[in-house]
């Protein structure tokens, strides 16, 4: 088979030749599109999910759905140690910058720019404690038109990105459409940004103004938003992405090859989805070693079988071992632990309690290490005194190693 046609493409948030098995998502969304134009009351949304399953790609598939209809988007990826002011200014003065050509006003449209860099200038994470006066005064947004006063600039977050948000809603409303705003590991933001943020929603949603927030985030996300606002249940639409089952799965490696008239015969797609247990990223991953084996068309199950080692070590390496590279050795330990309780369950939540039992030490003196991989993204806090892996198969990784 020839290398250069090989259609699999695993990468993080990349998008797969064939997006299978997020259809009903897809429709979902334009429902959600179309209400808001209608002027409707409609809920931001939240996708949640292990790390491989879609998510980013999904989030990237919406953005293009809301592109299509004209509306204005932005981006943002949420980092731990970054305030939102900054990304969700730059991710709003794209969305107004698509939608300025068609606004009839242009001063309006300045008028809205000098309140975003107001906001943006009021960023608390650029403060003298932290990089100097000059710094903070050096600092600029990149906006070209006078910072106003008086709006979005009081310092508190949840007024300003409330005014921020509605200001640029009125901008929408303007000319007939909507801004979508795009928010990546959405569990990362601090807690007073996930407080602003539905705070914002909640006013834009009893306004009816036309924009929605669509954040993607790991399975623990619910629990973050719902710990902020308590009406956050009520706030957001929840999607789970979960792993792709059988026929979107063969979907997903068959429809790419038919383009490049190669098949997979019935038992090589029996084999791939056992490897991959439906999970997006591993088929890719299988998928394009499985062609890279294959001497010709269709693929078979042989040929799967010889590629499966190929895949499993670069997954070793780029998935799994860059992870488990950035665990200190104690938080290492708590892996394993949580490798060695969970094979029975098939990786699933494990209790602390046992966890600590397993280490023979106290749950107090693990609380470190705990929140710790938390942090960092390895782990999340499921069921009240549980604990799971974010990426799938990782257990089953952790016991293939050398102690």
């Amino acid at each position: 088979m020839d290398p250069v046609r090989n259609p699999y493409a695993p990468g993080a948030g990349q998008r797969p030749p064939e997006l299978a098995g997020r259809d009903r998502e897809l429709a979902d969304f334009d429902v959600v599109l179309e209400r808001v134009a209608r002027g409707r009351p409609e809920r931001s949304m939240v996708l949640t999910g292990l790390r491989g399953v879609g998510k980013t790609v999904l989030l990237n598939a919406l953005r293009s759905a809301a592109i299509g209809r004209l509306w204005g988007t932005g981006k943002i990826e949420a980092r731990p140690d970054q305030s939102l002011r900054r990304p969700i200014a730059g991710a709003l003065h794209m969305a107004v910058r698509e939608l300025a050509p068609r606004h009839r006003d242009p001063e309006r449209v300045e008028a809205f720019l000098g309140v975003l860099k107001a906001f943006a200038l009021r960023d608390a994470e650029v403060s003298p404690a932290k990089r100097g006066r000059a710094s903070a005064r050096a600092w600029d947004p990149g906006i070209d038109v006078p910072a106003a006063r008086g709006r979005a600039d009081s310092g508190d977050i949840e007024i300003d990105l409330t005014e921020l948000l509605t200001d640029a809603a009125s901008v929408a409303t303007d000319v007939g459409s909507g801004i979508a705003l795009f928010l990546d590991e959405m569990q990362d933001l601090g807690p007073a940004d996930v407080s602003a943020l539905c705070g914002a929603c909640h006013e834009l949603s009893q306004s009816g103004a036309p924009l929605i927030v669509v954040g993607a985030g790991l399975p623990h996300l619910p629990a973050v938003l719902s710990a902020s606002k308590s009406y956050s249940e009520r706030l957001f639409r929840y999607v789970r992405i979960d792993r792709l089952d059988r026929a979107a799965a063969d979907r997903a490696l068959r429809a790419p090859a038919a383009a490049e008239d190669v098949e997979f015969d019935e038992d090589a797609l029996k084999v791939l989805y056992e490897l991959s247990d439906g999970y997006p990223y591993f088929v890719q991953a299988y998928g394009k070693v499985a062609w890279d084996a294959a001497p010709a068309s269709p693929i078979t199950a042989d040929d799967v079988r010889v590629a499966a080692p190929d895949a499993e070590a670069e997954l070793a390496v780029g998935f799994f071992g860059s992870r488990y590279e950035r665990a200190t050795p104690a938080e290492r330990d708590y892996m394993r632990a949580m490798a060695a309780l969970g094979q029975a369950s098939d990786d699933g939540p494990v209790p602390t309690a046992e966890v600590a039992e397993h280490l023979g030490r106290k749950p107090s003196s693990l609380s470190p290490a705990r929140d710790g991989l938390i942090k960092k993204g390895l782990i999340f806090a499921g069921e009240r005194g549980s604990v799971a892996f974010t990426v799938p198969h990782f257990g089953r990784f952790l016991r293939s190693q050398p102690s």
